[in-house]
């Protein structure tokens, strides 16, 4: 029977530690790091929940700055399509970029809720905010203007 033992030197114990500091560095360098989904509005201060009044749409919208007319508002109960076309899948798209996804949801009933924007800083034309809402949650919604050749974006003003 051998027995072998070995005496790290002080030299190599803090080549070894050293070593370990650098690695440890070179990952937090080069693994990229999460970014939030929702990069203008924390998802702490804003409430997707208990959503089923006129007066709380309204607040859901204030939670992002807009104001809106809620004597005009429309409301409608739409089907969420079981497949998305290209026009669908560019809108989830916005929707995953604020924190929300309609795949979730496909082949539901959703009431979707729309109303004019007061408060739309920069453009003349009719702004319109819709949200669309499930067991009183907002799954979806947008923020665009009435004109063909608008615009169309998530809810945090741009």
């Amino acid at each position: 029977m051998f027995v072998y033992s070995v005496r790290a030197s002080a030299v190599r114990f803090v080549s070894v530690i050293v070593l370990s500091v650098i690695a440890l560095a070179a990952l937090v360098a080069f693994v990229p790091t999460y970014v939030p989904v929702s990069l203008f509005v924390s998802e702490d201060t804003v409430s997707y929940n208990h959503v089923n009044s006129p007066e709380s749409r309204a607040a859901f919208l204030s939670q992002f700055g807009w104001e809106v007319d809620e004597e005009n508002a429309d409301c409608v109960e739409v089907t969420v399509p079981a497949r998305f076309d290209a026009v669908y899948e560019d809108y989830n798209a916005i929707q995953r970029a604020q924190g929300l996804n309609l795949e979730r949801y496909r082949g539901k009933k959703v009431m979707r809720y729309t109303y004019p924007v007061t408060n739309y800083e920069g453009y003349d034309g009719t702004v319109l905010a819709t949200i669309l809402v499930y067991k009183d949650k907002v799954v979806g919604g947008d923020i665009c203007s009435a004109e063909v050749n608008g615009f169309l974006h998530g809810f945090a003003k741009e």
